[in-house]
């Protein structure tokens, strides 16, 4: 008989869902051991949301078995699966301003009898899961009044709090700048490795898995097709195959860790027919500017983005419609080279769109290197009233925002204004060159 401590903490067993007519996982396996962080990645639409509402019970399967720290899920009630597996959503908002101890207190409730309420030795644990944390200091606080990466990592104290043998987190990176990603993750593994929980985290990021996870699984079109190490699932070929994105194999000198940096296609798509539009370059990141290239692109302007990271959204949809991107590489602080890309396609511009992106010190140069233009190029900022929650330079990126709308930079609300305004605006003549020299 195999020993409890052999055991996976999460397994699945040739698992398949259906959501309505379309079967959305195929016949999936993988399992997770103690101490074990195996990252889900995977394109939009690959199966990782479905397969972590699987593992948790709130999806039917077609077929399949899901195992949880040696038991089978179908003989566990909603409490004992609470009290195994811990989960993190992609999205939750607090309800109330509750203080984040009371906050963190709701992930105990399982551990807690019927009738019963939280005691000292509850509120021990909580205040513990805070400090692991970094938010030791701020319980009294309320959920309400803390930043957007402080948020994300209350609700990683929650999950903490839960003391479960297995965790699952459906892209806990979501929505954070890059400082917060990497705290995040960190935080993760080390909880992994030094108290024998296992984790499951959906990432989009090739890169940020194969920094921080012990494995990787791939999902694409609801079927595994990849799982190993970062060394043996890494490669060019999986990246062209499920992301249809080219690039080149790397390898970071001071960890071993491989890493992908993207190449051009041979010969982007051409614009869509149509009258010829102004030059609009995005200032874009996390996803947040793909309606906005999608619309821009689908009215004939000519489109410009940057500086994205591989594997962000944005840069998924910019090189779809054939968009010339400004890259970097994820997680890194943006270097020279990719300012430089920017700052020409920022002078080659007629408009300049700034999208609503989470701000941090990794890309606060983002907004640095529109000063030069601003008063000279017409600048509109999206998105301009939850600048607090997505500022996470201690007000840097909001002293910006206030020096550009003051040389006269438009906020906007949404792509439809967008698009009415950069219409109505006058068209640059064809021999004037209203963009700055290169900053040097």
């Amino acid at each position: 008989m195999t020993s409890a401590a052999s055991q996976p903490a999460l397994a699945v067993r040739g698992v398949s869902v259906r959501l309505g007519s379309t079967l959305v996982l195929r016949d999936v396996s993988l399992s997770v051991a103690p101490g074990e962080l195996l990252a889900l990645a995977g394109p939009n639409g690959s199966g990782k949301t479905t397969l972590i509402r699987t593992i948790l019970g709130l999806l039917p399967r077609e077929a399949g078995e899901v195992w949880v720290s040696g038991s089978s899920s179908d003989g566990l009630t909603i409490t004992e699966r609470a009290q195994r597996v811990a989960w993190m959503p992609q999205e939750e908002l607090p309800g109330d301003n509750v203080s984040l101890l009371d906050y963190v207190l709701y992930g105990l409730h399982p551990h807690i009898p019927p009738f019963g309420g939280e005691g000292d030795a509850e509120r021990q644990m909580a205040r513990a899961a805070l400090d692991e944390v970094g938010l030791g200091d701020r319980w009294e606080d309320g959920a309400w009044e803390v930043s957007g990466g402080e948020r994300q990592r209350l609700r990683l104290a929650r999950v903490l709090a839960q003391s479960t043998p297995a965790i699952l987190l459906d892209e806990p990176t979501a929505h954070l700048d890059m400082a917060h990603q990497l705290d995040v993750l960190e935080r993760v593994r080390r909880l992994c490795h030094s108290q024998g929980r296992a984790a499951i985290a959906a990432l989009h990021d090739l890169n940020l898995a194969a920094r921080f996870a012990d494995r990787i699984a791939v999902l694409q079109h609801g079927r595994l097709v990849a799982e190993g190490s970062a060394r043996t699932v890494l490669s060019p070929a999986l990246l062209q195959e499920v992301w249809g994105v080219v690039a080149d194999l790397r390898e970071d000198p001071r960890t071993g860790v491989p890493y992908l940096i993207p190449r051009l296609p041979p010969e982007a798509p051409r614009l869509p027919p149509g009258v010829p539009g102004l030059r609009v370059h995005v200032v874009a990141g996390g996803g947040s500017a793909s309606p906005i290239l999608r619309r821009l692109w689908e009215r004939g302007f000519s489109v410009t983005c940057g500086i994205v990271a591989l594997f962000d959204t944005d840069h998924t949809t910019a090189e779809e419609f054939g968009i010339p991107v400004a890259t970097e590489v994820p997680f890194a602080p943006l270097s020279q080279e990719s300012r430089d890309q920017e700052r020409r396609l920022l002078a080659e511009a007629d408009r300049i769109v700034v999208a609503s992106f989470p701000i941090g010190p990794g890309n606060l140069a983002n907004l640095e290197d529109l000063l030069p233009f601003a008063g000279r190029v017409p600048i509109f900022l999206m998105g301009g009233s939850n600048w607090t929650t997505r500022d996470f330079t201690g007000g840097a990126a909001a002293k910006l925002r206030d020096q550009l709308l003051a040389a006269g930079a438009r906020p906007i609300d949404g792509p439809a204004e967008l698009v009415r305004a950069l219409e109505a605006a006058d068209a640059r003549p064809a021999d004037e060159s209203v963009g700055p020299a290169l900053p040097s």
